[in-house]
């Protein structure tokens, strides 16, 4: 753990696990040291990784949505694991906008217990795969696809290689929910629609 700390404290990019059913991340304090590290054009968009409590607050409070929308994407992303699509508005501060792309931000806020010594400051995060291929499932994985300089996190949850996805993704929006793009989550449920219906019925 501490290797992995003192890399992301220098600006370099490392692997992170995640909870079944999800794949690993790749994370940093740039956009373009995660970039760099999946080998694809650094301005390429990645999501920002909020975890705590205060850096979500001033996020919040930009958000083009209403007190309850606010509230259904921090459950979405606290309790589901999704990464969420969220609308700002011109107020957000700069560490948002540079993050953001056409009036929204992308946002993963999974905080596996495991991994929350890193998180205490806002990063950048992505799927960890490099350009073209599939995401890894864990850190065995993750040792072959990247460089050496790339440290990679060991944090096993039992269930080494078995079927994981990177997260699905969610469009939150004063209309409601929308889906982006396929994932674990949906995976799991049976599909789109299906994993839609389900939090519907969750939330109704």
């Amino acid at each position: 753990m501490t290797g992995v700390a003192a890399a992301l404290d220098r600006g370099a990019a490392v692997v992170l696990p995640n909870p079944y059913p999800l794949t690993s991340v790749v994370a940093a304090a740039t956009a373009e040291a995660v970039n760099a590290a999946k080998g694809r054009p650094a301005d390429q968009a990645v999501a920002l990784w909020l975890a705590e409590d205060g850096p979500w607050a001033e996020l919040a409070a930009v958000l083009d949505l209403d007190p309850r929308g606010v509230a259904l994407a921090r459950t979405l992303l606290v309790e589901e694991r999704v990464t969420a699509l969220l609308p700002i508005t011109p107020a957000a501060p700069r560490w948002v906008l540079d993050a953001a792309r056409q009036g929204f931000v992308l946002v993963f806020g999974s905080c596996w217990a495991p991994l929350r010594p890193l998180l205490t400051h806002p990063l950048r995060v992505s799927s960890a795969n490099r350009t073209g291929r599939a995401p890894v499932a864990g850190p065995a994985a993750a040792r072959a696809e990247f460089p050496p300089d790339v440290p990679v996190l060991d944090a096993g949850d039992g269930h080494p290689g078995r079927d994981r996805r990177a997260t699905s993704t969610l469009r939150v929006t004063r209309a409601g929910v929308e889906h982006v793009r396929p994932g674990a989550q949906c995976h799991t449920h049976g599909g789109p629609a299906a994993y839609l219906a389900h939090l519907r019925g969750k939330w109704a």
